[in-house]
């Protein structure tokens, strides 16, 4: 299909040809009505503005986002850029799979391009040569994840819930989550990774996910704190000194924490079908009450999806950036056609009756043969 060269394309270029497209100034207003985008203080701010899709992310907007950060890169005036979402409910939700799911069924092109500019804009994100502040305030999932962990800080708030479900829909984390995911301590991003649960502030503090707690209550002050900086020669130092009046870096008694043990020995395990069967094995103990449900959260996944994010965690452990964006593209080219993400999209989102019909009943009925296809020629 064309989007896989696009994709391949894309990925194979640096972020540094990427800016040199474009060098002038883009304008400092609303660049359109789902992104908004202004300089003020030195600072460009760049807000997800879809609040009633809990500012999910269209091609539109990946290629909006792109255009003004390419433009701030080679603008002087811009010493940092903030990344925000509309609203008090998300950050970013994810990507708009809907609109990819009707874009496959019906032919329509779109995404062709969508997974291409998407990682294009994480690379650049992650390689920019500007601070980037993420204020991650409510949602923060999928696609949102991929621009939230690109930047250098990342601030959450107690209404804060990050997480990277795509196994619910019969997909694999991608956007980076090969990088990230794999990058927590211990086997706490395998955990999440496979069972797309979500974490609060203490746990995303905890896991690495985020760098500063502010409440809710106090935004406030920090957009008036941005708007007061006086810039020295170091952005970014200007910009954690502010964070350091108005957060904190740690917060008491994450869940995660508690569960650390449990969390390495089970999901260390040599393929889902062995986590899965020692989950439900627990018998004793005080983690029996979370092993079993945890057991119970995987049945409801897909299998084909959680035995490629367990390899794709595992391969991303020890690679570079690149080639774990290398390896969810390779992987990618093939998942619409022969993995679980369209019946994961309409079981959830489509006919919402919550009853997909993955490829294979059980992670039981899985063989290496079945996700090794995948990872074949990477």
């Amino acid at each position: 299909m064309r989007w896989q060269h696009a994709l391949a394309g894309w990925l194979n270029r640096t972020w540094s040809s990427a800016l040199d497209d474009r060098t002038s100034t883009i304008p400092r207003t609303v660049l359109d009505q789902h992104v908004l985008a202004h300089v003020s203080n030195h600072i460009g701010f760049l807000t997800l503005n879809r609040p009633a899709g809990l500012n999910a992310l269209t091609l539109d907007m990946v290629r909006q986002l792109t255009a003004a950060l390419q433009g701030w890169a080679h603008d002087d005036g811009v010493h940092a850029v903030v990344l925000r979402g509309s609203g008090d409910k998300a950050f970013c939700a994810g990507g708009d799979v809907r609109a990819l799911y009707d874009s496959y069924l019906g032919q329509l092109g779109l995404h062709e391009s969508f997974f291409s500019e998407e990682y294009a804009l994480d690379l650049l994100l992650h390689h920019y040569r500007k601070p980037l502040l993420a204020i991650i305030d409510g949602y923060c999932l999928g696609g949102g994840m991929g621009l939230a962990q690109a930047c250098e800080l990342r601030v959450v708030t107690e209404h804060s819930q990050l997480g990277m479900p795509e196994t619910a829909i019969g997909f694999f984390p991608d956007v980076g989550g090969s990088y990230f995911l794999s990058r927590i301590p211990g086997e706490l991003g395998t955990y999440l990774g496979l069972t797309g649960q979500r974490v609060g502030a203490a746990d995303a503090l905890y896991c690495g996910l985020a760098d500063w707690h502010v409440p809710r209550e106090r935004l406030a002050d920090l957009t008036q704190g941005l708007a007061d900086i006086q810039w020295t020669d170091s952005p970014l130092k200007d910009l954690q000194n502010l964070l350091a009046r108005l957060g904190t870096q740690a917060l008491p008694n994450p869940p995660l924490a508690e569960l650390r043990p449990a969390i390495d020995h089970f999901f260390a395990q040599q393929d889902i079908a062995a986590i899965h069967q020692q989950l439900r094995q627990v018998n004793l103990g005080a983690s029996r009450e979370w092993a079993l449900a945890t057991a119970g959260l995987l049945e409801q996944r897909s299998p084909l999806a959680m035995a490629v994010t367990l390899q794709m965690l595992r391969r991303g452990r020890h690679a570079s950036l690149e080639a774990c964006f290398a390896q969810e593209t390779h992987v990618g080219q093939k998942w619409l056609e022969h993995g679980d993400f369209l019946e994961g999209v309409r079981a959830q989102l489509v006919d919402k009756d919550r009853q997909p019909r993955w490829r294979h009943p059980s992670v039981d009925a899985l063989a290496p043969a079945d996700w090794e296809t995948f990872f074949e020629g990477l």
